[in-house]
């Protein structure tokens, strides 16, 4: 149980002492590119269901979709499958090397519909009204400047666009990741709802994550 909580940990890590203003939540630290095969371990289907969870946001044919913090391409090639040949998704990630094995992995399955974009931790490097969903799965927690990235994500939106996270349940002692990688439903609203967003819906049908749905707020 415990292995799948230490490998990608283990002096991988960009380490960050900051916390969030409006929760005091320690910002956790990013996995850097010695935890890529993390990503991929074979038990992931069953520990985080990912297509169960995309059939649960739901991913239109022909959509625009931001993959922030794709790390190798996980979710990546879902996605593109999933929007389609008339669709597009733009796949980012601040580490040069997760961008480079995440265009090996979508060539190796022939995947074209996918833009790659080396970001910064202040700039997802989105276009602007451009999408109809961002995703971040188990990302928004190891975010340096979380106020600043949702405000350019939300200008990237389309007017009834998604933001829509993946994070492991902060509530449920036995989910077996470590405490700073985790997030509640009442934190997660609370860094998020100020900068230009209302949640619309929580999804707990996942093992271990929430699944939240966002949408920009009038203004």
């Amino acid at each position: 149980m415990f292995r799948i909580l230490l490998i990608p940990l283990l002096a991988v890590c960009l380490w960050s002492q900051e916390t969030h203003p409006a929760t005091g939540r320690r910002i956790a630290p990013v996995m850097g590119f010695g935890g890529a095969d993390w990503l991929v371990r074979p038990e992931r289907v069953e520990e985080e269901e990912p297509d169960k969870a995309l059939d649960a946001i739901g991913i239109a044919a022909g959509s625009t979709v931001g993959d922030v913090g794709a790390g190798v391409g996980y979710f990546t090639w879902r996605l593109a499958e999933r929007v389609g040949p008339k669709g597009k998704v733009y796949a980012n990630d601040i580490q040069p090397r997760m961008i480079e094995a995440l265009k090996r992995n979508l060539a190796a399955r022939d995947i074209t519909n996918v833009e790659a974009i080396l970001s910064t931790p202040d700039d997802p490097r989105l276009p602007a009204r451009s999408l109809d969903l961002i995703l971040m799965v188990d990302v928004y927690h190891e975010f340096a400047r979380p106020e600043v990235m949702l405000r350019k994500m939300r200008a990237a939106l389309k007017p009834d666009g998604r933001l829509v996270l993946l994070e492991y349940r902060k509530e449920d002692p036995n989910v077996p990741i470590r405490h700073e990688h985790k997030m509640s439903v009442p934190e997660v609203k609370a860094e998020i709802e100020p900068e230009g967003f209302r949640l619309e819906k929580v999804i707990g049908t996942l093992p271990r994550q929430h699944i939240l749905i966002f949408r920009p707020s009038v203004q």
